[in-house]
């Protein structure tokens, strides 16, 4: 069960998804509360970037801070964004058949390698494969990598935000192993995968042999 004060940020996020930029004095006589009640839980949302404020001037008085959801804000919010991008994949089947499907996830591919290598350059393999996971994890994978001995590294990812995709589109998994082969240069085996009802996806890493001990 929510406490008080979790249940009272709560309502300030609703209030502000549906007033869009409120006042301290604003929110204030919405809940009911005191405006020092109402900035402590403003202090609490704003460090953890859920809201933010800009500071308004007006005509007569000192200027007062106005407040609204940031964009991590309104990601708790419920989207539909799985859904309608299995519509557009579907859609562009229909249209374009398996070539596009396969296009589409070769541009992705491309995308990524480029980001995702400009974050790599100039690190030892070690660091490589701990800047992916970082990556990965900035991209909610959940991902840890796990060392089995000096030439065998595993990436583990306990979830994955294109799952629903994965599913229904078997590239976008070849596409994520592709990828780690790429950015790492080296050879990468998909072990498990949460796409085909395997508890995590699992990838077996080697060290390139021009990098493993002698």
């Amino acid at each position: 069960m929510q406490n008080k004060s979790s249940s009272t940020r709560d309502e300030i996020l609703r209030l502000l998804k549906f007033k869009k930029r409120l006042t301290v004095i604003e929110l204030a006589n919405e809940l009911g509360i005191t405006e020092m009640a109402v900035r402590r839980h403003l202090n609490t949302l704003e460090r953890d970037l859920y809201i933010q404020s800009t500071l308004v001037r007006q005509a007569i008085g000192r200027p007062i801070h106005v407040y609204q959801l940031s964009a991590k804000g309104e990601e708790l919010f419920p989207r539909n964004y799985k859904s309608v991008t299995l519509e557009f994949l579907e859609d562009i089947h229909k249209i374009g058949g398996q070539e596009m499907i396969h296009q589409l996830f070769q541009n992705r591919l491309d995308r990524l390698t480029k980001r995702y290598d400009d974050r790599l350059k100039n690190k030892t393999f070690e660091e490589k494969i701990k800047e992916l996971a970082s990556i990965q994890n900035e991209n909610g994978y959940m991902a840890e990598i796990e060392q089995k001995d000096d030439d065998v590294f595993y990436i583990n990812e306990f979830n994955c935000p294109i799952s629903e995709v994965a599913e229904h589109y078997e590239q976008a998994c070849a596409c994520e192993l592709q990828l780690f082969k790429d950015v790492l240069k080296t050879d990468v085996t998909a072990c498990s995968c949460l796409a085909k009802g395997d508890d995590y996806c699992r990838y077996e890493v080697k060290k390139p042999s021009e990098n493993r001990k002698k």
